[in-house]
């Protein structure tokens, strides 16, 4: 019989000392320690992670279904072995080195977050946000970007060639992303 926990504030739990439930819905997580550890077949239901650490986190079709992160660490973590139905909402949150490859992300919001060399190749990104959000070196291959807002983003590099960019919303100051790779200087 699977464990669920239900509307529960966790707080300050180092979850490498602590065993996983199966199924958390609508729990809220704060200031815990999930770094370096395998979650393997749970499932965040609803669940809010904020000032959590994540860092190097290992997945096994861990399901994050409305997944809310705020102010959490989570440098380094291969997305891609998530259930393919998760669906996340990210806020001011480290997820420098992060992998997001192959994953389906539509609507997606990344909120002043800091994504550098973070992969979304071969990812479908349709309409996501990403407001105030450092992309330096992030890279996009094959990644659908139709109707995502990059107004405010800064430090992107986008290859139109090898991207759906099909009413993708860019500022004037951030075409240059868009022409690095045509060799064009924008002064």
């Amino acid at each position: 019989m699977e464990t669920i926990i239900e509307k529960q504030k966790i707080e300050k739990i180092d979850f490498s000392k602590e065993e996983f439930a199966e199924h958390y819905e609508n729990c809220l997580f704060v200031g815990c320690n999930f770094s370096n550890l395998l979650i393997g077949n749970v499932k965040f239901e609803n669940c809010r992670f904020e000032l959590c650490n994540l860092s190097l986190t290992k997945m096994n079709n861990t399901a994050w279904r409305d997944a809310f992160f705020v102010e959490c660490k989570m440098t380094g973590i291969n997305f891609s072995n998530s259930n393919p139905f998760s669906t996340f909402h990210f806020e001011k949150s480290n997820l420098q080195y992060a992998s997001f490859v192959e994953m389906k992300l539509q609507n997606t919001q990344f909120i002043e977050c800091n994504l550098q060399e973070a992969s979304f190749g071969d990812a479908n990104l349709s309409s996501a946000l990403f407001e105030e959000c450092d992309l330096l070196r992030a890279e996009f291959l094959h990644t659908n970007l139709s109707k995502a807002d990059f107004t405010s983003a800064h430090h992107y590099a986008i290859d139109p060639n090898t991207n759906t960019l099909k009413k993708a919303r860019f500022s004037r100051e951030g075409l240059e992303g868009l022409v690095l790779t045509f060799g064009i200087c924008v002064e």
